[in-house]
């Protein structure tokens, strides 16, 4: 008998959910809108419905099913509460306890970074590894590592932050989460983009980032173009991501890290900056570790929350 499990990613703007065989065959993936008015009520009760027209239509009956993986834009404690999301309206909240009774089936729940390691650990830049970090670039710095196939969820559910880690004592800028000197302020797309207006502030070099809109596109652009100026902001970029990932990779040993988000899409030439300062700080028992791009894309917060219940 084919048994099967869903995998969930609630975001701000969508909740994206997939339907997979235990094996990890992705069968169908599909998309509803995240109903965040009334401090977020209608956002479980929606998946719920969602789910079970599924299984109506495809006519795959409970005992089928291995049960729901749930991921969260928020620190989730292993019993699946909720303290506080930023984009959901929800406070206080029993996720598993909620949707089980929803839904009548097993649930598992994660913070959605995560579940986006998870998911490249199982199907995707980490298949085949027990021991992981994945860093997400885009509008802030997420992370998720993974420590012999589980994913490291902490006291607080709030375990790889990754960015979060102070790189640079001396900021005065505040990061978005009221601390100053965070690895998202400089390794971000956001964060990139900082780097880049300092550095055109500092003297008049020439660089086609002048007079143009400046983003972490732009300058991997201007890197690939042989400009002098986007190297150096992509040099500090580097040493930022390299540094950390050294400091993090001593404490957990990973055989593999995954890079992705929007700002991983740069390619091959993002890695080989970040490698390079890696290992010049790197200690010496993780000189060996693999840097890859994350192969999964928006798919890897369902991989994950499917792998979880699992």
């Amino acid at each position: 008998m084919m048994k099967y499990c869903f995998g969930v990613d609630i975001g701000g703007t969508t909740v994206k959910i997939g339907l997979f065989t235990t094996e990890g065959e992705l069968l169908e993936k599909w998309e509803i809108k995240t109903r965040t008015e009334n401090h977020g009520e209608a956002i479980l009760p929606d998946v719920a419905e969602s789910l079970q027209n599924k299984m109506q239509e495809k006519n795959i009956r409970k005992s089928e099913v291995d049960g729901i993986g749930i991921g969260i834009p928020a620190p989730v404690m292993e019993d699946g509460v909720v303290q506080k999301t930023a984009n959901l309206g929800w406070g206080y909240k029993e996720v598993t306890r909620e949707m089980k009774e929803l839904t009548g089936l097993p649930v598992a729940a994660g913070n959605d970074a995560n579940m986006a390691a998870l998911g490249e650990m199982w199907l995707g830049a980490g298949k085949g590894q027990k021991n992981m970090i994945m860093v997400t670039l885009g509008t802030g710095v997420g992370g998720g590592i993974i420590v012999n196939g589980k994913p490291l969820a902490g006291s607080h559910g709030a375990g790889g932050e990754i960015g979060h880690f102070c790189v640079n004592e001396e900021e005065t800028e505040t990061c978005g989460c009221g601390n100053t000197g965070c690895l998202e302020q400089y390794a971000s797309a956001t964060g990139i983009s900082r780097l880049a207006r300092r550095r055109l502030e500092r003297d008049d070099s020439p660089s086609p980032l002048r007079g143009s809109e400046i983003s972490a596109k732009a300058v991997f652009d201007a890197l690939k173009e042989g400009d002098a100026v986007a190297k150096e902001i992509v040099e500090e970029f580097g040493s930022y991501l390299g540094h950390a990932l050294a400091a993090i990779a001593v404490i957990t040993d990973p055989s593999v890290i995954v890079i992705g988000g929007g700002v991983s899409k740069a390619g091959e030439i993002l890695l080989e900056y970040v490698e390079k300062y890696f290992h010049e700080k790197a200690f010496f028992a993780n000189q060996d570790t693999r840097f890859v791009l994350a192969q999964l894309g928006n798919d890897a917060g369902i991989c994950g929350a499917a792998k979880l219940i699992l």
